[in-house]
């Protein structure tokens, strides 16, 4: 059975984008430009995950996230709420009406793709397939092997573990504390220099055969994954 997404997005145009590639994904979309119809939606179908604008005619994204929180049956559907709203306090404001992931625009699909992924292999593993996609890069999650371009890549078990946080999170900067918790885990004393030393080795498998460098090295800040479109830029 297909995992099913609920979209609601009140404009035509991302719409209809966003169910084209959540359908080539393999998904299941119902969708709706309305608040009150989403709850309708909801109600006579739970969908497995929701993809939600937080600006809706009649019913806000952020009141529906709410009112989904409320009910014992949709307590836990993962949401992952889509705004134009980039500042923190919108974030905070976002996340403390139950949304599980937060998501600025503009987005590119691919994004999108990855975090619904993300989102469903925390909540529901068994609908989260069995692999994951960034620019050439493929992670089969369960043969714990990797490709770049077709061209079979070899990491070991800490490098495969901080490649597929970065591609569960494109385009997200991380401090090496981050990293670190969501790697190694928060009980465990290592040096902040242990993350450089594995983002090299990551670096250098991954171009072993001159593709372009995926990872981002941000100036105090920490390491992304870099977007598409940067990459893109940084060939041309």
């Amino acid at each position: 059975m297909k995992p099913s997404i609920l979209l609601v997005e009140d404009e035509s145009a991302l719409l209809e984008l966003l169910r084209y590639n959540m359908e080539a994904e393999g998904f299941e979309v119902r969708a709706s430009q309305d608040g009150e119809e989403a709850l309708v939606l909801v109600q006579e179908r739970v969908p497995d995950l929701i993809v939600l604008d937080w600006m809706l005619p009649s019913v806000s994204g952020l009141e529906i996230c709410r009112q989904l929180r409320r009910k014992p049956d949709t307590r836990n559907v993962p949401v992952i709420l889509l705004t134009a709203r980039g500042e923190e306090a919108d974030r905070v404001r976002g996340f403390e009406s139950g949304a599980d992931d937060y998501v600025t625009k503009p987005f590119s699909p691919a994004e999108l793709m990855a975090r619904i992924r993300a989102v469903l292999r925390r909540s529901r593993p068994a609908l989260a397939g069995e692999s994951l996609t960034y620019a050439d890069v493929v992670m089969d999650l369960m043969a714990h092997r990797v490709t770049r371009g077709g061209v079979e890549i070899h990491l070991g078990p800490t490098e495969f573990r901080l490649l597929r946080h970065f591609v569960e999170n494109p385009g997200r900067v991380f401090s090496r504390e981050q990293i670190l918790d969501a790697v190694w885990g928060r009980d465990i004393y290592i040096e902040l220099r242990t993350v450089d030393v594995h983002i090299r080795r990551l670096r250098k498998a991954l171009n072993l055969d001159g593709g372009a460098d995926l990872i981002r090295t941000v100036r105090s800040a920490g390491y992304a994954i870099d977007t598409q479109q940067a990459l893109q830029r940084r060939a041309s």
